[in-house]
Formats: C-alpha cells, structure tokens, sequence
C-alpha cells in the first residue's frame, strides 16, 4: 500500500520547487504582447494568437530543453537555465517572423498604441498607429517584454520538471518516466497560463501596458492553485515505480 502521507513530507522542498515554478509562469504570461484575432489583422499590437497557446509553447520549447539537459548534466541551475533560455528563444524566433510578416508582407510599422514613446528606443509611437486601429505589430518594447516572459515561464517550466523528475528513483533517462513528468508539466503550464488569461482579457502589450499592473492577483491564484497540483503529481509520479507503473 502506498502511503501517501509518507511521499507527500518526503518531497515538501520539490511541492514547494512545483509551485513557486507555477507562480514563475503565471507572472510570466503578463510580460507575453498577445494580440489574439485583431493582431492577426494587423489591428493591434503583439503577436496573432491567444495567450494560453503562445505561453505554453514556450513553455513547452523549456520543458524539452530541461530534457534534453538534464539527460547529461543534473545540476538544478544548468537544467532551469537551459528551459529559460529554450522558451526565451522560441518566443523571439516567434517575434521576429511575425515582425517580417507585418511589415514585408502587411505592410506596418511595429508600433505601440498604449505608449506615445517607446519605453526601449523612446521612438515616437502614435504617429505611425494606422487610424481604426490599437497599434500593430510587434514594437522593440513588447519584443523585450516577451523575452523576459519566456525566460520567467521557461524558468517556471523547468523547475516543475526538475523537481517531478527529482521525486522519482528511477533513472532520468527512462523513457517511460521522461514521458510521464512532461505530460504533468505540460498540463500544469497549461493551467498556470490560463488563470492569467482573466487578467487579461482580450490583448495585452507587455509591462508597459496598464493590464500588466494585475500581475500580483494572478501570482495569488497560481501559488493556491498549484499547491494542490504539486501534491497530485508528487504522490502520481512518486507511485507510478512503487506500483510497477513505469
């Protein structure tokens, strides 16, 4: 018989590692310009698509950079950093096509309507926003934000995995476990990413946008919620080779 309660005061440092890595991406998602429908037209700043899929594919390119390091080298500062940097650079892959499709293939400058002067290159702003429009594109300040957002969510997503990959006693380099805690972690960035969303509401730009300042209630909401989702996946992952699972 498992005994929970046992696995559960074993693993306290890597439940609490699970949930300051969800309070991580939840702070993150704010410093991510998400545009949704009306950036894909060119109607306001940031970058095409909802904030729950462009924060969890980062989150995603992390967790497969935590992978791929932590199969060679298990030192906690290696691993997050690879996973900070593997987010941090698909979003800015991401930007920087998006940036080339608005201006050769749209036509637009990258501009900010929330700002009269970038906060990064304090170039004048408003005079290049098209009329009817919120800005568009992807201007140097949003560009910078989102850079940081990926190297919080990544820094997030790779502390979840480490720490489910830690609870375990199998090798990290089985393949079943692998598979095992990147679902979990997946899952649990998805989660995180979502309970921003209602703090966001439509589009946001960056820290420099007047959304962002509601940062701190989504934090809350993300360390309550994960509390209890570092205690299921700790007791799952933990009991899967107990059991034979894996």
């Amino acid at each position: 018989m498992i005994d929970i309660v046992g696995l559960i005061a074993s693993n306290l440092i890597w439940i609490l590692a699970i949930v300051i890595g969800g309070t991580l991406i939840s702070i993150s998602v704010h410093f991510i310009p998400v545009g949704g429908a009306p950036a894909a037209m060119a109607q306001a700043t940031g970058i095409g698509t909802g904030t729950v899929m462009l924060a969890a594919g980062a989150g995603i390119a992390g967790i497969i950079a935590a992978g791929a390091v932590m199969a060679v080298n298990q030192n906690i500062w290696v691993v997050i950093g690879a996973a900070a940097v593997g987010a941090a650079v698909m979003l800015a892959a991401t930007m920087i096509v998006a940036t080339w499709i608005y201006a050769y293939g749209v036509g637009v400058m990258p501009v900010s309507a929330k700002v009269k002067y970038d906060p990064i290159t304090k170039y004048r702003q408003d005079l290049y926003v098209s009329q009817g429009t919120e800005g568009h594109g992807i201007p140097t300040v949003a560009y910078v934000s989102a850079s940081i957002g990926g190297l919080l969510g990544g820094l997030g997503a790779g502390l979840a995995y480490y720490a489910l990959m830690k609870v375990s006693t199998l090798p990290v380099t089985n393949l079943n476990l692998v598979a095992v805690v990147s679902t979990f972690t997946i899952g649990f960035f998805f989660i995180n990413s979502v309970i921003p969303s209602y703090n966001i509401v439509g589009t946001i730009e960056g820290f420099h946008d007047p959304k962002f300042k509601k940062w701190p209630k989504a934090a809350i909401a993300s360390f309550l919620a994960s509390i209890p989702l570092g205690i299921l996946a700790v007791v799952a992952v933990a009991s899967l080779a107990s059991v034979g699972g894996l």
